[in-house]
């Protein structure tokens, strides 16, 4: 089972802005409720969608810097990355099948 990807400011411009398949980018910090809540519907997605998309999580206090770029305000944020585009946005705790169904579509 792979686990989520870990994306940092140092790494986000080769994992997920040239990645090849899509990508989801879960922001989130250590101290917020909701981020817990949906990280182990992010590590399942991470096996699930192995070798089709990939999935990892940005610390927002340790990468500024991203988080910023990217105009994320609240955590948890879900971005949905495709050809280095931000194709789609979840924000805040929501139920693994909708994640799901979201990066279905960008498939």
């Amino acid at each position: 089972m792979s686990k989520p990807i870990t994306f940092t400011d140092d790494n986000f411009d080769s994992e997920v802005i040239s990645s090849d398949l899509p990508v989801l980018v879960d922001f989130w910090a250590e101290w917020c409720g909701p981020c817990k809540m949906i990280a182990p519907s992010v590590e399942e997605l991470a096996g699930e969608f192995e070798g089709r998309a990939k999935v990892g999580k940005l610390d927002v206090d340790n990468n500024q810097v991203t988080a910023g770029k990217y105009g994320v305000r609240s955590i948890p944020s879900l971005l949905i990355f495709k050809g280095g585009e931000v194709v789609d946005q979840i924000v805040g705790a929501v139920p693994k099948n909708q994640l799901q169904s979201k990066l279905e579509a960008a498939l």
